[in-house]
């Protein structure tokens, strides 16, 4: 339900400042791509994480949830007429998933205690489920760039609220006991982590090439675990270090293979939708 309110506050202040503006409504088919990619990173990717971050380490989630390019790459293979990835792409590939059997294997494997198995199935879920939409997302049919954000952020907080109220959530929830704390890590999700993080992320999709997007997973795991390890006292084991060695390495040599074989062509119907 955070998660919901989220989002819901973020789309609705970015949907309704647009139309204030004068943006044109979006058409029904529009809301239906919207819904659509709004669902699978908000509700299965972002939703996924948030519920797993309370089994699972900062640092650690942030490690597997940057296979999402490497579920990009898997996609785009096993769509119809899909490129077959190069060599080089295969070997990141299988580096990346080598860097998460390391992450979540058994205990005692090479040191460091196991992660919890379930916590680490549902990252995975909604790494693939982060992935596919943002694959969709460049072919679907939607609005303006700013407008379809507004409209994805609106369908997915409503459809993680759902989610929260058919769970039972509304009867666990005690709003006297939110703290201060609380309060401003909700209103920086909501500012910096949906309104400027989302919105830059779904622009940069419809502008540039998924590889060049992707880039960003070199250094969110990185930071996350550190960050982690310094301000919540999380574990920095040493399952943990070679773990994120072998996943960003992975995930680089990708990225970077993808980026030379295709280079970016920015659209100019997508550039036009970004100005007042």
């Amino acid at each position: 339900m955070m998660a919901g309110v989220r989002f819901l506050v973020a789309g609705g202040l970015l949907y309704g400042l647009l139309r204030m503006r004068g943006t044109p409504p979006p058409t029904r088919a529009q809301w239906g791509g919207a819904a659509v990619v709004g669902c699978l990173l908000l509700l299965g990717g972002n939703g996924g994480v948030v519920w797993a971050q309370q089994r699972v380490p900062s640092g650690i989630a942030a490690l597997l949830v940057a296979s999402v390019p490497l579920w990009m790459v898997l996609i785009d293979w096993l769509r119809p007429g899909g490129p077959r990835p190069k060599p080089a792409v295969i070997v990141g590939l299988i580096l990346g998933m080598i860097g998460m059997a390391v992450l979540i294997g058994p205990e005692g494997l090479i040191g460091g205690d196991r992660v919890d198995p379930l916590g680490a199935g549902v990252l995975v879920l909604a790494s693939f489920s982060w992935a596919a939409g943002s694959m969709y997302s460049r072919s679907a049919r939607l609005a303006t760039p700013l407008l379809a954000t507004g409209q994805q952020m609106l369908a997915g907080g409503a459809a993680l609220l759902l989610l929260g109220i058919l769970v039972g959530e509304p009867a666990r929830m005690d709003l006297a006991a939110a703290s201060t704390r609380s309060v401003l890590a909700l209103l920086y999700l909501i500012v910096f982590g949906s309104l400027v993080g989302y919105t830059c992320y779904i622009w940069l999709l419809r502008v540039s090439t998924p590889a060049k997007v992707a880039t960003y997973a070199y250094v969110n795991p990185l930071v996350a675990v550190v960050l982690g390890w310094l301000l919540a006292g999380e574990a920095l084991s040493q399952r943990t270090i070679i773990a994120a060695l072998v996943i960003v390495s992975g995930v680089a040599v990708v990225t970077m293979k993808r980026r030379r074989a295709r280079p970016s062509t920015v659209r100019p119907s997508a550039v036009r939708g970004l100005r007042p």
